[in-house]
């Protein structure tokens, strides 16, 4: 990737903690600690465990043992988003006040209905909460329902205007974030959501270049709106292919094999593993120890 700036790159590795760390995370950390080492950078880390429910403190530090493990230390102490829910708090205010977000009720029946009806490839919200009359919601909140906060998109999108992005190459994308309808900024069961945490984080923490997967390729239009909405810095971005087995199956948590933690116990080698994700190559099999 070019550098495009005189300034040093400040990149980050978001992983959540709520399982092991499979090789798709070991690709996007390297790819962000390599960025930011090769142009003098610093290279952060950060656990999206905004997730209470799946969250598990042992996963925390399987993610420090993996990442050295593969040669990657933080150049920080890590950054927990549980302890940075007020930043989260206020851009969801903000967004409130500006008319842009809207309580919502529906309970995941409701939801699941929604899904499954004709809204094309992807089913998006119909906004049955959009237009809730006040005294409506204020008699639902009395009964001490509690929403999930939505954003608005088609006014958030009039607010802002089109807008685009660009990768480390100096690229530019348009944002489609409508293809998302109205996202969740705050979820029914913790006090923000992926989209918004990401967004404050990554401007509060001074991220330049967000290396990630193409799995969320579609999800850097939402944050590009927010960062519009919330008057944020964009970052660079890149989005790398996804690291898949021997058949090209994608590899995720769930698939116990491909977690760094069981090749390590295995006896493969960390730093010939790491070499062998950053060309590219199908790693298992190349960095077995030797007995």
């Amino acid at each position: 990737m070019p550098r495009l700036s005189a300034m040093p790159p400040v990149t980050r590795f978001a992983p959540s903690p709520t399982g092991l760390l499979h090789l798709g995370h070991g690709l996007s950390a390297l790819l962000a600690h390599r960025w930011a080492r090769e142009n003098g950078g610093t290279f952060l880390l950060r656990f999206d465990d905004i997730d209470a429910g799946r969250v598990r403190e042992t996963f925390y530090a399987a993610a420090i043992t993996d990442l050295a493990w593969l040669g990657i230390a933080a150049d920080t102490p890590p950054i927990r988003q549980s302890a940075r829910l007020p930043l989260y708090a206020a851009a969801l205010e903000k967004l409130r006040a500006m008319g842009l977000a809207y309580p919502c009720f529906c309970s995941r029946k409701d939801l699941a209905q929604s899904a499954a009806a004709p809204h094309g490839p992807t089913p998006i919200y119909p906004g049955t909460c959009r237009n809730l009359p006040p005294d409506v919601i204020a008699a639902r909140m009395a009964t001490a329902a509690v929403p999930a906060w939505r954003l608005d998109m088609a006014a958030a999108r009039t607010r802002t205007g089109p807008l685009n992005w660009q990768d480390a190459a100096g690229r530019t994308y348009g944002a489609n974030a409508a293809a998302h309808g109205d996202i969740v900024l705050a979820r029914r069961d913790a006090p923000t959501s992926y989209h918004l945490s990401s967004t404050i984080d990554d401007a509060d923490m001074g991220i330049s270049h967000v290396v990630r997967g193409d799995d969320l390729f579609d999800a850097t239009s939402v944050h590009r709106l927010l960062q519009a909405l919330l008057d944020l810095p964009s970052p660079r971005y890149t989005h790398h292919a996804l690291v898949g087995d021997a058949t090209g199956r994608r590899l995720a948590k769930r698939d116990g094999a491909a977690s760094l933690a069981t090749l390590r116990d295995a006896g493969v080698d960390g730093l010939c593993l790491a070499a062998d994700l950053l060309a590219g190559k199908l790693p298992l099999g190349y960095c077995w120890v030797k007995a």
